[in-house]
């Protein structure tokens, strides 16, 4: 029941259901997920961490950035009947669909030069 839960907590905050469809489309660093959302970093890094206890996203370092995608592995049942079916959801959701569309015009490099 405690994975079950740990899943259900995750979803509870708007901004990290945002960041799993984000996700869903492309692998990102805190620093894009951050400008995306218009969140402070420490705020994107908690999120992250919850969903990375829940068993939703996973990282990998690669160079100078942490790349987060969603979790491939489907070591939590839960967390895995999520992941295949969030493709399906919130399609509609005009927050979710400008999210998503001004996803190609977020570039990390661009991002960390003006930083």
């Amino acid at each position: 029941m405690r994975a079950f839960i740990r899943v259900m907590k995750a979803l509870s905050d708007p901004g990290r259901v945002k960041i799993l469809k984000m996700l869903e489309h492309k692998s990102m660093c805190v620093c894009e997920i951050q400008s995306a959302l218009e969140l402070a970093q420490p705020t994107v890094s908690k999120h992250l961490k919850t969903l990375e206890d829940a068993g939703l996203v996973t990282c990998r370092k690669q160079g100078l950035w942490v790349n987060y995608h969603l979790n491939e592995t489907r070591e939590n049942p839960y967390a895995a009947a999520l992941l295949e079916n969030l493709g399906d959801w919130l399609g509609d959701d005009p927050e979710v669909r400008g999210l998503l569309e001004r996803l190609p015009h977020i570039r990390r490099e661009d991002i960390c030069r003006k930083s």
